[in-house]
């Protein structure tokens, strides 16, 4: 039997493996992915695709397409946990795959604790399909009257969600939807107060209501109960609460960081079953616990490529240097974003035409895989 290689989830930490998938069949190892769609959309981009900045197929790369293309194989499934004694993945459907390495880059969720009854209106900001689902449906409504939009969070994607929005209903809705943002004390609270600042002015300078220090008790279908006492009604409510890795690692009885999220090395690799690596929003890192961003996912992309191959190989590993700061630029819906790394901070039109920039750049060097 050949050996098994099993990559689970095709997102960012992923991608120079699955461009560079052919050279591992070459060498006579036989690659699986799995993953719940046959494409796996940009995050970066996301809210910019409810706004209809950019179409679906303008954000997302066709995992499927590219894994078949260089020799693979590709399961359409969701893992749900693992037996690493046995070395298999198990899948929702029952489904068992056995393999000598696997690689997780499942990504995170949001939590619905809060969430009860009905929620065909009610739109986690993951996974980003989602967002297509809820963008058509405030297009239906507004054609009779105003929506009722309400976003809870007050990190990055409750403020480009409520921005993109507000886009989505000065052009292409009939009636403008009434969008209100329940967030704690401030917008943006892990950045420098100045961020928010910006953040706030412009989403109230288009009409957007934010209530600060309103924070949720629980959902039910229309009605949001805020621990105030107070209960507001809503037509679309989307969820932008934090993130948590994914629960895959918690139900398997491996090595997890405080986070739930699965513990990795300097290498990337699970200290208890070497066998075991990951990269992105799913993993605890040992030496330093990162921000669930994506810019980490995208810096450790190489590495994770280069410690399988070398797995499989038996050959020395690469640590992953997780550097310095970070570019952060936030869409606000407008044609203007917000730009922050280091003590560089400024918003306006020149920041989202850099951001556009690198997200598209982004997306052209991973898709000409898919030719």
């Amino acid at each position: 039997m050949n050996p098994q290689l099993v990559l689970v989830g095709g997102g960012h930490a992923h991608m120079v493996t699955l461009a560079n998938l052919h050279y591992f069949t070459r060498k006579g190892i036989h690659v699986t992915v799995i993953q719940p769609s046959e494409h796996h959309y940009y995050s970066g981009m996301g809210p910019g695709m409810l706004g209809k900045t950019y179409s679906p197929e303008e954000i997302r790369f066709a995992t499927r397409k590219v894994v078949e293309k260089k020799g693979g194989t590709f399961v359409k499934g969701k893992v749900s946990a693992l037996d690493p004694e046995k070395k298999e993945v198990l899948l929702e459907s029952g489904d068992r795959i056995f393999y000598d390495a696997v690689s997780f880059n499942a990504g995170s969720f949001i939590p619905m604790d809060i969430v009860s009854g009905e929620t065909a209106n009610l739109f986690p900001v993951k996974p980003i399909e989602s967002l297509k689902t809820a963008r058509e449906q405030i297009i239906s409504l507004s054609e009779q009257q105003p929506v009722r939009v309400a976003v809870i969070g007050g990190g990055p994607s409750a403020v480009e969600i409520s921005g993109n929005v507000w886009r989505l209903g000065d052009r292409f809705c009939r009636h403008p939807p009434l969008i209100t943002l329940f967030c704690g004390a401030r917008l943006l609270s892990r950045a420098p107060q100045k961020v928010g600042l910006l953040a706030g002015k412009s989403l109230e300078k288009r009409g957007i209501d934010i209530r600060f220090n309103t924070p949720v008790d629980k959902i039910e279908k229309n009605r949001i109960f805020l621990k105030s006492g107070a209960v507001e009604e809503a037509d679309i409510i989307f969820l932008a609460t934090g993130i948590k890795p994914s629960n895959i690692f918690s139900n398997s009885g491996v090595p997890t960081g405080p986070d739930g999220g699965l513990l990795v090395n300097r290498f990337l690799q699970n200290p208890e079953y070497p066998e075991i690596f990951g990269g992105g929003d799913c993993i605890y890192f040992k030496d330093q616990p990162l921000d669930k961003v994506g810019v980490y996912a995208v810096r450790q992309n190489p590495v994770l490529y280069q410690n399988l191959m070398a797995y499989f190989d038996n050959a020395p590993l690469t640590p992953f240097e997780p550097g310095g700061d970070y570019l952060l630029i936030y869409n606000l819906g407008d044609g203007t974003g917000i730009f922050y790394k280091w003590s560089i901070m400024f918003g306006g039109r020149p920041a989202f035409i850099i951001k556009d920039y690198i997200d598209r750049k982004f997306m052209a060097k991973f898709k000409a895989s898919e030719k």
